[in-house]
């Protein structure tokens, strides 16, 4: 009895983890160009705003934690999202963490929600697909479950090419954890604005493990090379590297040709939101073809998310 009851545990668990790892969408799904209808007006000033935001799946201080959420929290945090980015008039928005249809956000498309805003056009980059994430671990209840989340660039501007670009795994990951760990993206979406094409790099780094942060780091510099002597090129994300704690971003990233920062004070931070302490998000863009007239980060936004937005003004040149 004792024997059977083992293996009925351990051929549910098979089959459970077969199932939960799977992912419920095809290759097509995980990079595309979606289109939103808008009656507004297309701008045509000659300063531009773009807006790097790790938004948290709208979770705010909550994200990664085992608290319960409501669908009021993450209304409530959509809502300063929206009044926040429509006073601010943002023409290019880039994104991590955002879901598409998860339940741990009940289900909503945050990337249509967020059209709403005015952004006609969105390059989606999806890199987390599983039926059901275990995660965190305890108690059962507060499990992720199933999982459709990724990085977005939305543009009021028309998103002309986007290319999904697959970052390093972590290595010596545990079997379990491995299989349904998220996967690490550098997106570049080309946007017709200005009647010039706008190079756009929009990263989310690895956050845990330091030497697999470093080979994404390398990664985004060669793709910033790629393109920085010849278009107008802003490289912005989440790098989950802070100067001031590590010398990932001097080696790597400062040092490239023609590159800037559009906030340059190392000690404003970015998170945690609720006192930012750490400055892990950026936006750098290349001074031979893009000119910044401000950049700053949006302190008045609070914590939709434990991270806080950072902006740039800029003309191209």
């Amino acid at each position: 009895m004792l024997f059977r009851l083992v293996l009925l545990l351990a051929v549910a668990f098979i089959v459970f983890f077969f199932w939960a790892s799977a992912s419920d969408h095809t290759e097509d799904d995980y990079a595309k160009i979606v289109t939103y209808q808008s009656d507004r007006e297309m701008k045509r000033d000659s300063v531009f705003t773009i807006v790097a935001y790790n938004i948290g799946y709208l979770s705010g201080m909550t994200n990664n934690t085992t608290k319960e959420r409501t669908p009021s929290l993450f209304d409530d945090n959509l809502s300063k999202v929206n009044e926040v980015f429509s006073k601010l008039d943002v023409d290019i928005l880039a994104l991590q963490e955002i879901d598409y249809a998860s339940k741990r956000s009940f289900d909503v498309d945050q990337q249509e929600a967020l059209s709403r805003l005015g952004f006609c056009y969105a390059a989606q980059a999806v890199n987390w697909d599983k039926r059901y994430v275990p995660f965190p671990r305890w108690p059962i209840a507060a499990h992720f479950g199933e999982m459709l989340s990724g990085q977005s660039i939305m543009s009021k501007f028309p998103i002309e090419e986007h290319k999904r670009i697959v970052l390093d795994r972590v290595a010596g990951l545990s079997f379990l954890t491995d299989a349904f760990y998220l996967e690490r993206l550098a997106q570049m979406a080309t946007i017709e604005v200005g009647g010039k094409k706008l190079k756009v790099i929009n990263i989310h780094a690895e956050a845990f493990d330091k030497t697999t942060r470093e080979r994404h780091l390398k990664a985004c510099a060669e793709l910033y090379t790629m393109y920085a002597s010849t278009f107008p090129t802003i490289l912005l994300g989440d790098f989950n590297s802070d100067p001031n704690e590590e010398d990932l971003l001097d080696t790597h990233i400062f040092n490239l040709p023609y590159l800037k920062q559009a906030v340059i004070d190392m000690n404003e931070g970015t998170f945690p939101s609720d006192a930012p302490r750490r400055k892990i998000d950026f936006i750098f863009y290349n001074e031979n073809f893009i000119e910044k007239v401000a950049g700053k980060t949006i302190i008045e936004m609070g914590s939709p998310s434990d991270h806080l937005p950072v902006l740039m003004r800029f003309k191209l040149k």
